[in-house]
C-alpha cells in the first residue's frame, strides 16, 4: 500500500467513488462524513425512483450539462462504464421505458449501497462518521467529533460536500462560508430540478397531472409528465427548463402545448364543427380532464373563441413568479467555480486540495444525468491522483 494518505471529506457518491479508485490504486484512504452513516441523499433520492445513469447515447447524453468541463469529465467515464462498475459490484441493471437505467428489481437502494460499502471496507478504506468538518489549511484539515475538535495530516485532500438541498440528508453546504474566506470563488448556489411557483389561479389544480405535453421557453422545450400543485408546478419538464429561466428575471412565462402532435390548424378545424367546446376537447381531440380544467382557467370570453382556444392549446401560457426554497428542491446549482479550479479539479490555490460532486459549479436535469456526474467527477480526480 502507498504511504500517501487521502482524505475525502464527505461519504456521497462523488466521495465513495474517488474512495474506490483510490484505494484500488493501493492507496490509503480515510473518508469523514457529518452524518451517522453513508450515503443518505443518494438513499433518500431512491425512494422516487432509482435511477443511476440514463442509456442515452454519449453526446445527447453530455448536452444535457451545460458546463463544458463537466462534458468532458463525464465522456471519461461515462453512463456505459457505470452500469459495468455497477455488474463488478453484482448490480444487475435494466433500461427502463424512458431510457432510466435501474438496478434491477431484486435490488433496493439500501442493498446497492451495502454492495458498495462492502466492496470499499475489503479494499480498506475507513469511512468516519459523526465527524464535523470545520476548516483546512495546506497541510492539515480540522474536525470535531464527540465534542472534541482535531487535525489530520493530509497528502491529497478531497472535498466532496455535497450542495445545499435537502439539508436532512447532510447537505448544508456551510462549507462555502469557509471557501469563501479564503478567497475561492464560488457561484452562489441556488435551486436547481426545482419546481415553480406561479400565478394564484393555477393552484386550483392542485393534485392534477398533465401527460405527454411539451413545456417551453425561449426555443428550448421538453415532453414529459408535471403534476400542478399547492403552490404551482413540478415535473421533469420543468426541471429541465430550469438552467434556462434562471438567466432571466422572475416573473416570467413559460408555454405549455398539450396536444404536441396536432397542429393548431389541426385543432382548429376539429373545434369549428359548431358543437359545444368541452365535448369537441374531450372526445375529438381527446385532452385529457385536467387539461381541459387547465384551459377552463381561461376567462369565458377566451375559452369560447376557437381561434383563441386554438391557439392556447398548442401554446398555454403559466406565470411563473419564482424557484422553490432551496431546501427542498432536488439539486442545486452553483458551487466552486471552475476557473477556482485546475482541469483536475485540483483548488489552483491550495495544491493537493480537490472537489468533486454537486459541490462543483454545474447542474444537470434528473434522469441519472446527476447520479452520473457525481460518479464522474470522483473517478477523474482519483486518476488524476493516481496519475500524478
Amino acid at each position: 500500500m502507498k504511504e500517501d494518505q487521502i482524505i475525502i471529506i464527505g461519504a456521497g457518491p462523488a466521495g465513495l467513488m474517488a474512495a474506490q479508485q483510490l484505494a484500488e490504486q493501493g492507496f490509503k484512504v480515510h473518508v469523514y462524513d457529518q452524518n451517522k452513516a453513508a450515503a443518505r441523499k443518494f438513499l433518500v433520492a431512491g425512494n422516487g425512483g432509482f435511477n443511476l445513469t440514463h442509456s442515452e447515447e454519449i453526446e445527447p447524453f453530455v448536452d444535457k450539462y451545460e458546463a463544458s468541463e463537466i462534458q468532458n469529465i463525464v465522456k471519461s467515464f461515462d453512463n456505459k462504464k457505470v452500469i459495468q462498475w455497477l455488474e463488478d459490484l453484482g448490480i444487475t441493471t435494466y433500461v427502463g421505458s424512458s431510457g432510466k437505467i435501474f438496478p434491477t428489481k431484486n435490488f433496493k437502494p439500501i442493498q446497492v449501497l451495502k454492495a458498495w460499502l462492502d466492496r470499499l471496507e475489503q479494499l480498506g478504506i475507513i469511512i468516519h462518521y459523526e465527524h464535523t468538518f470545520l476548516d483546512f489549511d495546506q497541510s492539515f484539515v480540522y474536525f470535531k467529533s464527540n465534542g472534541k475538535e482535531f487535525s489530520v495530516n493530509y497528502s491529497k485532500l478531497i472535498f466532496a460536500m455535497g450542495g445545499g438541498s435537502w439539508k436532512k440528508t447532510g447537505s448544508d453546504a456551510k462549507w462555502v462560508e469557509t471557501l469563501v474566506a479564503k478567497n475561492i470563488e464560488i457561484t452562489p448556489l441556488q435551486s436547481a430540478n426545482s419546481g415553480y411557483n406561479t400565478d394564484s389561479k393555477f393552484h386550483q389544480l392542485q393534485g392534477q397531472y398533465l401527460k405527454n405535453i411539451k413545456f417551453s421557453f425561449e426555443g428550448n422545450s421538453k415532453i414529459g409528465e408535471v403534476v400542478f400543485t399547492k403552490y404551482g408546478i413540478e415535473g421533469s419538464p420543468i426541471y429541465y427548463l430550469n438552467r434556462f429561466t434562471r438567466k432571466h428575471h422572475f416573473p416570467l412565462t413559460i408555454y405549455i402545448d398539450l396536444k404536441p402532435n396536432l397542429t393548431e390548424s389541426n385543432i382548429f378545424d376539429q373545434l369549428n364543427t359548431g358543437s359545444k367546446i368541452s365535448p369537441v376537447l374531450k372526445r375529438n381531440l381527446k385532452l385529457s380532464t385536467p387539461a381541459i380544467n387547465l384551459l377552463k382557467t381561461l376567462d369565458k370570453e377566451s375559452y369560447l373563441d376557437i381561434e383563441y382556444l386554438s391557439k392556447s392549446i398548442k401554446r398555454f401560457p403559466i406565470e411563473v413568479l419564482s424557484f422553490r426554497p432551496i431546501d427542498e428542491v432536488i439539486s442545486t446549482a452553483g458551487g466552486v467555480a471552475f476557473p477556482a479550479l485546475n482541469l483536475n479539479l485540483e483548488l489552483k490555490d491550495y495544491p493537493n486540495v480537490y472537489c468533486v460532486g454537486e459541490m462543483i459549479d454545474w447542474e444537470a436535469p434528473t434522469g441519472g444525468y446527476l447520479l452520473q456526474a457525481c460518479f464522474s467527477t470522483g473517478y477523474w480526480v482519483a486518476k488524476s491522483i493516481a496519475n500524478s
